[in-house]
């Protein structure tokens, strides 16, 4: 009897595991099921990977990666397992799709519009919005680019913009080295959000400006979460930051458009949302509500976080290197003494003499990539290097994956400011804003922040972090738990 009994537990081991088994190459089969059979022949020609588990895909260790203190292990799995090709097919974001991670595919995705179409997922659409850059055509797209990418770039815009960013930078260093600890991230992105709510709206209330960045940290946290629309989940909260964005942002419009109509348009300085409400194209087609409140929502959004999280790098990553540190404020120092006594304020020319903090500023984006990748949707079947992306598929360019290439960037690893000596990055190897028709419009505004802000942040000022070893988070971008907990000093020149 107690040798049939131990048969007995064993043969039911066996058929448990057999079970087990089974339905384990049952649900890591349903996506290619379901995807990959459908395209018949041109299967064999799709890039290697896999699909993942039904619904959830490759997004558990994606999830789980990039909540670890080693996000790259995510593309690693992918390389390990299938060689170093560039380009692998997954599951992500609902929907089957190609990750790439080598320049040459990443600029084809990218610059291709015959072939590629934005691609984010319809919950990233949602909270931004269906007139936004992020979903619009690509003719529809160029329209608006020209229509509104005017006031914020060029010469004579940044020439414009310097004493205002100044006059927030200045004012706010000395605020903030009053304050004691305060988290030196938020803090930031105050400031940045001030000074792209006066660009575009000309306001200066500190209530008003206060409640607005709450709602876009609520917003933009929920960019990149899993699109659950119940309360106590991101996405549910950004649904309703958005609500709150669009009825401030139409009350806005409707007040413009009021004071056009009156005869008082022009009583006061002409902001984005002026140029937005007057603008027209040649054949005399001016922009819809719904239109000049998603491009506000989407360069609100843009306009301040990526800015405030550079910043915040910049100044972490110059502290850990005094050598780096000592060097950029040297040159800093140069500029204020070859300045005339009877000058006030930085001028566009001194900017553009900032040759090595250029190169930290570029280092900084290189170093800590604050977006990871944009979504493109193949138009139809493209081929790239021999594989197949099909019809209707995402493509993901993995920014992440190519700043940290070791055979682009030697010791990628390494905070290194002058690896930009002499050098030019080759096509797609650099793309903290992204490349081709949808190049972010806003980069040389943003740049020219950050270097304001580092200007007079070397020269006057030291950071003190109460933790330099706090853990990090990588989504929804890099930034320290504590959000950079710190105190700011200043200093004696």
């Amino acid at each position: 009897m107690e040798l049939g009994s131990m048969w007995m537990v064993v043969l039911c081991s066996t058929s448990f595991v057999g079970v087990f088994v089974t339905l384990k190459w049952l649900l890591m089969n349903v996506n290619r099921w379901l995807y990959e059979t459908p395209l018949g022949v041109k299967k064999h020609c799709l890039p290697p990977g896999d699909l993942g588990l039904p619904f959830i895909g490759n997004m558990w260790s994606f999830l789980k990666a990039y909540k670890s203190s080693d996000p790259e292990s995510f593309i690693d799995s992918f390389v390990s397992r299938f060689g170093k090709t560039g380009i692998y097919k997954a599951f992500m974001f609902g929907s089957p799709s190609v990750i790439c991670t080598a320049p040459e595919t990443c600029k084809r995705v990218l610059t291709d519009d015959d072939a590629f179409q934005p691609g984010w997922p319809a919950a990233t659409v949602e909270l931004i919005g269906k007139k936004s850059f992020v979903s619009i055509p690509f003719e529809e797209h160029k329209r608006l680019r020209r229509l509104t990418a005017a006031p914020i770039n060029g010469h004579e815009a940044l020439s414009m913009y310097i004493p205002y960013i100044e006059e927030i930078v200045i004012s706010s260093l000395e605020k903030l080295a009053t304050m004691g600890q305060m988290e030196f991230l938020t803090q930031l992105r105050k400031i940045t959000f001030k000074i792209i709510m006066y660009i575009f709206l000309s306001t200066e209330s500190e209530s008003v400006m206060e409640a607005l960045e709450k709602e876009y940290t609520n917003l933009n946290y929920g960019v990149r979460a899993m699109a659950i629309n119940f309360p106590g989940f991101a996405y549910h909260k950004a649904l309703k930051a958005r609500r709150n964005l669009v009825a401030t942002f139409q009350s806005i419009v409707d007040e413009r458009r009021a004071q056009k109509k009156a005869g008082n348009f022009f009583t006061k300085k002409k902001d984005m949302m002026d140029a937005l409400v007057d603008v027209q194209d040649e054949d005399g087609r001016k922009l819809t509500d719904e239109e000049i409140i998603d491009i506000l929502v989407m360069y609100l959004n843009a306009g301040h976080e990526s800015s405030g999280h550079t910043m915040m790098w910049a100044t972490v990553l110059l502290q850990e290197h005094p050598k780096v540190f000592q060097k950029a404020k040297a040159e800093q120092e140069e500029i204020l003494e070859r300045r005339p006594p009877t000058q006030k304020g930085l001028t566009l020319q001194e900017y553009r003499e900032m040759e090595y903090l250029s190169k930290v500023i570029d280092e900084t984006l290189r170093y800590n990539s604050f977006s990871l990748m944009v979504f493109r949707e193949a138009k139809m079947d493209v081929n790239i290097n021999g594989y197949i992306i099909p019809k209707g598929w995402k493509a993901l360019t993995w920014f992440r994956e190519i700043h940290w290439d070791s055979e682009i960037y030697p010791n990628p690893n390494e905070f290194n400011p002058s690896r930009w000596d002499n050098y030019t990055p080759k096509p797609a190897t650099f793309l903290p804003f992204g490349a081709g028709s949808r190049l972010c419009p806003g980069n040389d505004l943003a740049k020219l922040e950050i270097a304001v802000f580092l200007h007079h942040f070397l020269l006057d000022y030291e950071l003190e972090r109460v933790d330099p070893k706090c853990p990090m988070m990588h989504l929804p971008h890099p930034r320290p738990k504590d959000n950079c907990l710190g105190r700011i000093k200043k200093c004696a020149r």
